[in-house]
């Protein structure tokens, strides 16, 4: 059993297809065959900005190549929020559309494998990726999949239904096996932490280095963790107290807003914040010879002055996707290198997401930016033990 290969092939599989005859038992339906395999399963649906809430949808099916989940725990994330205020930019480009399940930050169980998949897959815990590629094209040929023009993303693009569900379809060749020290919340903090550890390594930072990381979302917090555990000296600005008093718990004492920053150089600023304003910002505080490293999206397009980064010998890189650094975040955390679960604000029910996607501060939630759902809980059953804004 292998992590997800370069290239994953996204396109093939039966996602929808489900027994006809049913008879309720318990929260699922269960159809009338002797395997009592479920028929419909609880879903958020987001039928448009705004809109939807917990329908019954039909339970995956795996088809060749796939595998189903049955989904352990999800993240909220920043790209959810987009969708449910409509400002995603795949909805103007025709790359997703309404209804929509989301979910991308996810673990479970697999309960099912199709056709030509390894049966030890079966009763597994794990992740997987979010892009999947075609695996046919150049970029795929090439491992990078993430850069597929024709991909699917999960719970994102392409109409491949996202984890905020009780059971979720995805190709077995994306899984990546969780070991028993990864538990729930930290198996759906894979994803963001992948992102995360791909933005520290583009700051190519280590012992000696003074890095700047704008914005302290969940990916800010993550990539700052990162660059902690490589020798970097990491200092971090937001705009909110309670979010850099927050940081502060976590160890990462050199907080500070715009005004109170330090007029100190930085070898690295990597840039998680999503206003427009930032990156050229954050190029005025570069030490000549230094890395702009950019992974939050802003709704508008950002000027850089380009004569900035000749005249300074900058690199400026970007980042998408935890793709090729997602069995490296599975072992970090399994080695307790970064310990990411303080960032969990709370733990909520599906009959809760509708509130938690309007930005609602959940009662009794935790001051850490991530809200994490359990497909399996009912309403309002809020839990810190894992101890939220989003990103």
């Amino acid at each position: 059993m292998t992590g997800a290969p370069r290239c994953v092939t996204a396109r093939r599989g039966a996602a929808g297809r489900a027994p006809t005859a049913a008879a309720t038992v318990g929260r699922v339906e269960r159809a009338d065959t002797s395997d009592g395999r479920p028929v419909t399963m609880r879903a958020h649906v987001l039928t448009g900005p705004g809109g939807g809430g917990v329908q019954r949808v039909p339970v995956p099916v795996a088809g060749p190549g796939e595998v189903v989940v049955e989904v352990e725990r999800v993240g909220v994330c920043g790209t959810d929020l987009e969708f449910a205020t409509g400002e995603m930019a795949y909805l103007r480009t025709g790359h997703a559309g309404y209804p929509v399940r989301l979910g991308h930050e996810w673990c479970g169980t697999v309960v099912e494998v199709g056709a030509g998949v390894d049966p030890a897959w079966r009763g597994r815990r794990t992740t997987g990726d979010t892009m999947l590629g075609c695996g046919a094209c150049r970029r795929c040929l090439r491992g990078r999949q993430h850069l597929c023009e024709d991909r699917q993303e999960v719970g994102i693009r392409g109409g491949r239904h996202g984890a905020l569900a009780e059971r979720l379809a995805v190709p077995a060749s994306s899984l990546h096996a969780l070991p028993d020290t990864v538990d729930a919340a930290l198996g759906a903090l894979v994803e963001p932490g992948g992102n995360a550890l791909r933005a520290a390594r583009a700051a190519a930072a280590g012992p000696g280095d003074r890095v700047l990381v704008v914005g302290p979302g969940t990916i800010g917090l993550l990539t700052a963790l990162f660059l902690r555990v490589a020798g970097a000296e990491v200092h971090l600005v937001g705009v909110t107290e309670g979010s850099l008093a927050f940081a502060r718990t976590l160890g990462l004492q050199r907080t500070w807003t715009e005004q109170s920053l330090p007029e100190v150089p930085f070898d690295a600023v990597v840039d998680c914040a999503t206003a427009a304003r930032t990156p050229a910002r954050a190029l005025e505080l570069l030490e000549p010879g230094g890395r702009l490293v950019c992974i939050g999206i802003a709704a508008t397009p950002s000027t850089v002055d380009t004569r900035h980064l000749v005249l300074g010998d900058v690199t400026a890189v970007g980042v998408l996707s935890a793709s090729p650094v997602l069995a490296d975040v599975v072992g970090a955390y399994a080695r307790g290198d970064v310990d990411p679960r303080p960032l969990v604000a709370a733990v909520v029910g599906l009959d809760d997401v509708a509130a938690v996607l309007t930005g609602q501060r959940l009662p009794g939630a935790g001051p850490g930016p991530k809200v994490q759902v359990d497909p399996r809980r009912g309403s309002q059953h809020h839990d810190r033990r894992d101890s939220g804004g989003l990103q």
